[in-house]
């Protein structure tokens, strides 16, 4: 026996435009921004951990900060050209920016609010791999905090990691998720 498809429609579903205005059909999900208090500790998550590539650095000396765009696309084949790598990197989907106020990195004090604490706000990411299970085992022996692991809660075959700042990041794979959202 199948489970039915889900209603999508607008009728089911109120708020949701019937029609997209036309002129967005090429509109894209660019990135999400997390400020972050340490570079280093940030970059070395993102990429040693989750495996993403810094795609390009801006530096804006005269604000003082400085953002990071990282995702999953291939270095190699980005144009080397300043002014088309920023096009590039601004037509690759679901990039993360990371947002560095210089001078953070050096106060023990310092944090930012993740919205997963009161006032709840900002929930999290989400990463898709492979195996969520192996891919949990790995984050364990580097020393990965877990909100939630794989088989912790109601919701079985997916977890929540955090980053250096404590932003949540959930890991799911494809072949767990149907039992649980379907």
């Amino acid at each position: 026996m199948s489970t039915p498809v889900v209603d999508v429609s607008p009728a089911s579903n109120p708020g949701l435009t019937d029609k997209p205005d036309e002129v967005t059909k090429s509109y894209i999900m660019q990135q999400a921004m997390y400020r972050i208090k340490d570079p280093k500790a940030s970059l070395d998550f993102y990429s040693r951990v989750l495996g993403m590539s810094l795609l390009e650095k801006y530096d804006f000396p005269d604000a003082k900060f400085t953002v990071y765009f990282l995702g999953y696309e291939d270095t190699e084949t980005a144009p080397k050209d300043k002014k088309e790598r920023v096009s590039w990197v601004f037509g690759c989907k679901g990039t993360l920016e990371l947002t560095h106020n210089w001078g953070t990195e050096s106060d023990p004090d310092f944090k930012y609010h993740t919205g997963n604490t009161d006032p709840r706000g900002y929930g999290h990411i989400g990463i898709t791999v492979d195996d969520v299970y192996k891919a949990c085992e790995r984050f364990e022996k580097l020393g990965v905090e877990f909100a939630k692991k794989p088989d912790a809660g109601r919701m079985k075959g997916l977890a929540f990691i955090k980053d250096p700042d404590g932003y949540w990041i959930e890991i799911f794979d494809r072949q767990h998720l149907p039992a649980i959202l379907a």
